[in-house]
């Protein structure tokens, strides 16, 4: 009965933990990296076909991105979410695969022309298809019999619509162990979503550290005078507010503010001034929140449906689907607001709205969520002042803002009460999700000041839960790097070919003892494609 950090170790993304107890094998999220690479991380120590099952925090793309990739790669096993990260995860995941496609013909054309072969995309359409066949909607708070040795509890934990700290208890031997996965804890008071729900006891916990360093506002800011302050001062200079914003939750969160914003006509002189999403996924996203089931909302959000009101549609707002309603956007001179994503400003059409109005000095880029290390977004927050898009410099004369406390993360204080909910301590808490000085951070305090047994795990450390011991602890191996500083940056089928190697030398390993004759032959099969490779 053994546990394996593989992902989102001393990172902020890339959730991936590995289980095996008994002959069953699975993961805990199977997340895709996104902005800056800081370690190597250790590929499944399984092929994807032996893998049983998958329990699925929420739909955030860190945490679920890989999983059409799983299934390409072999897996047919069970993936266990709620009903409504299975709804987010058929549009994002669609998303992802669009963008893999397009950034693989983008790179072959490259390719082509310097005579080098055509590039893959790490996952196409049909394999999200595949993957969402194997989906298992669950209920909050009802057990869920996974199989034999497994079965789980998933608890609302307000951090995305249908997001999830999955409960789950490991029997092996006659004997059960419980392990809780936090996955991300949401904020408390935010609208849409509901309060984190308490776990009451579990022998081991896996708990995030995003925020695990830092601390929101004490007092809940005024969102909605804020937003409308921003707002305010942009279009009364005659330019554009352009808030690069996640397509599922923050999108939401903001029309949400704006609704009233324009219901209380909070913002004076520009009439029901024009509010523009532009983003294919948010909008699917959005109907998905309009369409779920409302014990998914909290209670201010029922009210409003129940009393006939739309929470998040307003006069003034356009959806723009097509490229050629993208476009039209920018060419339009009338002051506006536009929300595009990515919301850290990594891809997706948030690039072109950045390109067409940061050099503006009238303008103003407001984030309303977390930016990762690495990220376009971060280096705007960090005060750049040129950046490079589409091949283009662009200077950076837009006022950059920052609306505080838009978080979907709990902060320090909220991981602590939401770890209080149990009423004993965890016999280990591992502290994963977090940039390094945010886990250790984390680590440290639950330590030292809260008398939680705690520790941070990077890729590759290994924990036996029957025994409460590790069987391995592991060092950070850092991202190596290229001559003149830049990182090496696997492609998807360099990462399949070492995994299969690493696959090779563990059934080479499991063939001691058998016939010379046999072991001489599978030699001679492994030297012929060496020498193949060595040419």
């Amino acid at each position: 009965m053994k546990i394996s950090f593989l992902g989102a170790t001393h990172e902020v993304t890339g959730s991936c933990t590995y289980i095996e107890v008994g002959d069953k094998k699975g993961l805990v999220d199977y997340g895709m990296e996104q902005g800056k690479d800081l370690y190597e991380n250790e590929p499944l120590p399984v092929a994807p076909s032996a893998l049983d099952f998958v329990l699925l925090t929420h739909a955030h793309i860190d945490h679920a991105g890989l999983l059409p990739l799983l299934y390409k790669q072999g897996f047919r096993g069970a993936v266990f979410a709620t009903e409504a990260t299975v709804s987010l995860c058929d549009i994002m995941l669609r998303d992802s695969a669009n963008i893999q496609i397009s950034e693989a013909e983008w790179q072959s054309r490259k390719a082509k022309r310097k005579g080098e072969h055509e590039v893959e995309p790490l996952y196409d359409l049909d394999d999200v298809a595949g993957l969402m066949s194997l989906m298992h909607p669950c209920p909050y708070r009802k057990m869920i019999q996974v199989n034999d040795a497994v079965t789980i509890r998933m608890t609302d934990v307000g951090h995305l619509l249908g997001s999830a700290a999955i409960e789950v208890w490991l029997t092996e031997a006659g004997e059960t162990r419980k392990i809780t996965f936090s996955g991300d804890v949401g904020n408390t008071n935010q609208p849409i979503l509901c309060d984190p729900s308490p776990v009451e006891e579990t022998d081991y916990l896996v708990i995030e550290s995003t925020y695990g360093d830092r601390l929101h506002s004490e007092e809940r800011p005024d969102y909605v005078g804020e937003l409308a302050l921003r707002i305010q001062q942009t279009l009364d200079r005659g330019g554009n507010l352009i808030i690069p914003a996640f397509s599922v939750g923050r999108t939401q969160e903001i029309l949400y503010f704006i609704r009233e914003i324009k219901e209380r006509r909070l913002v004076h002189g520009h009439g029901e001034f024009p509010v523009y999403v532009d983003s294919p996924l948010s909008i699917e996203a959005t109907s998905v929140f309009l369409q779920c089931d409302t014990s998914y909302l909290d209670e201010e959000m029922r009210r409003l449906i129940r009393s006939g009101v739309n929470p998040i549609v307003f006069p003034g707002l356009h959806l723009s689907v097509s490229q050629e309603e993208s476009k039209a956007i920018n060419e339009d001179k009338t002051p506006k607001v536009i929300l595009s994503a990515s919301g850290m400003c990594d891809a997706g059409r948030i690039r072109h709205h950045l390109k067409h109005n940061l050099w503006r000095p009238e303008c103003m880029v407001l984030f309303v969520g977390y930016q990762s290390n690495g990220t376009l977004g971060r280096m705007l927050v960090d005060g750049v002042k040129r950046v490079k898009l589409f091949n283009e410099e662009i200077e950076v004369h837009a006022e950059i803002s920052t609306l505080a406390g838009v978080s979907g993360h709990a902060d320090k204080n909220g991981l602590i009460a939401w770890l209080k909910g149990f009423q004993r301590k965890p016999k280990l808490t591992f502290v994963n999700h977090g940039d390094p000085e945010a886990a250790d951070s984390f680590t440290d305090c639950l330590n030292r000041e809260l008398g939680y047994p705690a520790f941070a795990p990077y890729s590759g450390t290994q924990f036996e839960l029957l025994t409460g011991e590790f069987v391995r602890i592991t060092k950070p191996k850092a991202i190596q790097k290229h001559a003149g500083g830049k990182e090496r940056h696997r492609s998807p089928a360099f990462t399949r070919l070492l995994e299969a190697v690493e696959r090779l030398l563990r059934c080479a390993k499991a063939c001691e003892g058998r016939a010379n004759k046999e072991l001489a032959r599978y030699a001679d099969q492994i030297n012929a494609i060496a020498d193949k490779m060595e040419k």
